[in-house]
């Protein structure tokens, strides 16, 4: 009886298990073998890959040029998503590209998340070009909308332009081996490739770099790294439909919903681990930008920086002419300190800025010098072809409009009018105060007098002294002042 129960126990724990046999109830080596089974089964589902239940799946948006602030934001969503234990991150992205450090943030901050990361560019005639491209490769889900495309990551140097194009066997497409009866390439040829080589050790080292670590991205996900390099190496680009079939991305789907279903039960490895995403029904969250994501955005716009790097130094030398005046320095010394932090973050040439310091200096010497506009002329040519070189990278979305900067020419040039019209007027003015503000002047008589008596000037009572005498409200005219004694001559009662 012992034994009956102690055999129907067994079959109780091991059909919940779902590890029953019958042979069990008969022999002892097939209990055995049974529990063999049973240990089998616990260890395959001890292994398997873990399930991140539907839940909380947080939406980022990563649009225009990526800088310094769009970084932050998406790494401090990233991060959120981690603290809350999200299920999903969505990216969508629309980006013509941006610098380099930045983008290498985002992969690292997606590489080390342990929640999955899901890049969507979107929507329709969106594209992940240049460091998008990268993001896309590091993604946990790579995916795309229909008409959108991605590719052109081909690394720009701070100098401007692209890097130079490796030799032609480095990026040539596979093909057939020549056969016995081709004669093989001769030795010029293969001189002529190797001088074609990039023109610095820096630029072949940028590009190897490069290609090395979207490959890198591209194998560690299981896309199409061949095609990846040729993204680099030659701005391959591709639409969604070609790189759905090349491998390159995972998913094309219409909307966010559509997404959302299509990678429902998708098997993801993140940190090296398995992962099942469970996305049907999950709850969406859109993390917008906060207020300093905002305004570091704004002010590392090109054109904002160079305004900003306008009004400050205009600021300080409104503040040098008019001393005390307080306003014009601290607007100054905060609009400089802003454009410091920007032209520190965007990838600027050194030489522009210089000329546009020095066209800035000429402008103001202008109202300074009897140049006849010489100075400013130059001054305004150099601040325009200074605020071209500056934020001529080559690097998408870090440009400067062409119009934006000749209409700051053309305001500086007013400027530089209105100050020497104004200074003009001030020279034809004469005198505004001291003695030789009232010599001259014309008052009006306080009392009847002759000889000593007072008078009206400029809003003050005066002692006056005249040859001549001088009936009460009538006008006087200043001839000379002695001290603080005025000496007046009376005018007629029509004289003016």
């Amino acid at each position: 009886m012992q034994n009956e129960t102690k055999r129907y126990s067994l079959y109780s724990v091991f059909s919940q298990r779902g590890c029953y046999h019958s042979a069990m109830r008969s022999k002892p080596i097939h209990r055995h073998i049974a529990r063999l089974l049973s240990c089998a089964a616990l260890l395959l589902l001890s292994v398997s890959a873990p399930t991140r239940a539907a839940g909380l799946v947080l939406h980022l948006d990563l649009d225009g040029p990526l800088g310094v602030a769009t970084a932050e934001y998406i790494i401090s969503g990233i991060e959120e998503a981690n603290e809350r234990n999200a299920s999903l991150v969505i990216i969508r992205m629309d980006t013509p590209g941006g610098l380099v450090e930045p983008m290498r943030d985002i992969v690292s901050a997606i590489l080390a998340s342990s929640v999955p990361v899901a890049t969507y560019v979107s929507p329709g005639g969106a594209r992940a070009d240049s460091a998008g491209t990268y993001i896309l490769f590091a993604s946990h889900i790579a995916a795309m909308a229909p008409t959108t495309h991605l590719g052109a990551a081909t690394p720009v140097s701070l100098g401007g332009g692209e890097s130079p194009k490796p030799p032609t066997p480095l990026d040539r497409t596979p093909g057939p081996e020549p056969t016995a009866d081709e004669s093989p390439v001769d030795n010029d040829q293969t001189t002529d490739q190797e001088s074609a080589k990039p023109g610095s050790a820096m630029e072949r080292k940028v590009l190897n770099d490069a290609i090395a670590y979207i490959r890198g991205l591209a194998e560690a996900h299981g896309r199409n790294a061949d095609w990846a390099e040729l993204a680099v190496r030659d701005a391959a680009t591709l639409t969604a439909t070609a790189a759905l079939e090349q491998n390159v991305i995972d998913v094309i789907a219409d909307n966010q919903a559509k997404l959302l279903e299509a990678i429902d039960g998708r098997t993801v490895k993140v940190n090296n681990e398995d992962m099942t995403l469970v996305t049907s029904g999950a709850l969406v969250e859109n993390i917008e930008p906060d207020w300093r994501t905002k305004f570091l955005s704004a002010i590392t716009n090109p054109q904002v920086a160079l305004l900003l790097l306008l009004v400050g130094i205009y600021g300080l030398v409104f503040e040098g002419w008019n001393p005390g005046a307080i306003v014009p320095g601290v607007v100054g010394v905060v609009c400089l300190l802003l454009a410091g932090y920007a032209l520190q973050v965007l990838p600027i040439n050194y030489a522009g800025l210089a000329l546009i310091l020095v066209g800035i200096g000429l402008i103001i010497a202008e109202a300074f010098a009897p140049s006849f506009g010489v100075l400013g002329l130059g001054g305004i040519a150099a601040f325009i072809f200074g605020s071209i070189m500056m934020f001529d990278s080559g690097i998408p979305g870090f440009g400067i409009s062409l119009t934006f900067v000749i209409s700051l020419a053309l305001v500086s040039g007013l400027f530089l009018l209105w100050v020497a019209t104004y200074l003009v007027k001030l020279r034809r003015r004469g005198a505004v105060s001291g003695k030789d503000s009232l010599v001259g002047g014309v008052g009006v008589a306080m009392e009847s007098f002759s000889g000593e008596g007072r008078i009206w000037l400029e809003g003050e009572a005066w002692h006056a002294t005249s040859n001549a005498t001088v009936e009460k409200d009538q006008s006087v005219r200043v001839t000379a002042m002695d001290g603080l004694v005025l000496r007046v001559q009376p005018l007629a009662r029509d004289a003016t």
